[in-house]
């Protein structure tokens, strides 16, 4: 049996000379899923649920928040993730080129076909760099779960189902500052979709 090639960094810049939207997960180049309106609504809500966060100065509560931003891992590890956050007193300046420091938060939204990366490879990944929270978002079931790295493994904080209406909350790491999961998820409807 052939053992599969694994992909680098350098077939990843190679790549994205014709397609920006592709990852290295696993030594693999991969396609991000076609984003739906659902994930991006998803996705830009809680960026702008902590905004305030980016405007305090470095130190205590500072953070840098960034939006489909490539971390390179290693180099056969260099996904795109959805959101992903530093902390201003590990990094107090805005950073330039490409991330090679591991975040200290990351938020996945579940994409239809990409669970598996979303879910499990991510994971993995985030605990073998011992990212302190990984949040995995399921827009359709208006779902977060927040794990946090308790003794070198992942262990659940919260589990958070949104039903209807405002509905503030604080998850870790933002112990300060409330998130309203009620208008996270307005945008997400159980109806009709669009193609």
């Amino acid at each position: 049996m052939l053992a599969k090639k694994l992909n680098t960094f350098d077939d990843l810049l190679v790549a994205w000379q014709t397609d920006e939207s592709l990852e290295l997960v696993d030594g693999q180049i991969v396609s991000q899923a076609l984003p739906r309106f659902a994930h991006s609504n998803v996705q830009s809500r809680i960026g702008g649920e902590y905004y305030s966060l980016q405007k305090r100065a470095g130190g205590e509560g500072g953070w840098w928040i960034c939006t489909d931003i490539t971390v390179r891992y290693s180099d056969i590890q260099a996904p795109r993730h959805d959101l992903a956050g530093w902390r201003k007193e590990r990094i107090p300046s805005p950073p330039t080129g490409v991330m090679t420091l591991a975040p200290d938060w990351v938020c996945e939204i579940v994409s239809p076909g990409h669970e598996k990366k979303d879910t499990l490879q991510m994971m993995l990944l985030l605990l073998a760099q011992q990212v302190p929270y990984y949040w995995i978002v399921y827009p359709e079931d208006k779902t977060v779960i927040v794990h946090m790295l308790h003794e070198g493994r992942y262990v659940i904080m919260a589990t958070e189902v949104v039903r209807d209406g405002s509905y503030s909350i604080t998850l870790p790491p933002f112990d300060d500052l409330a998130i309203d999961l009620g208008a996270v998820f307005a945008g997400v409807s159980d109806g009709q979709n669009v193609t």
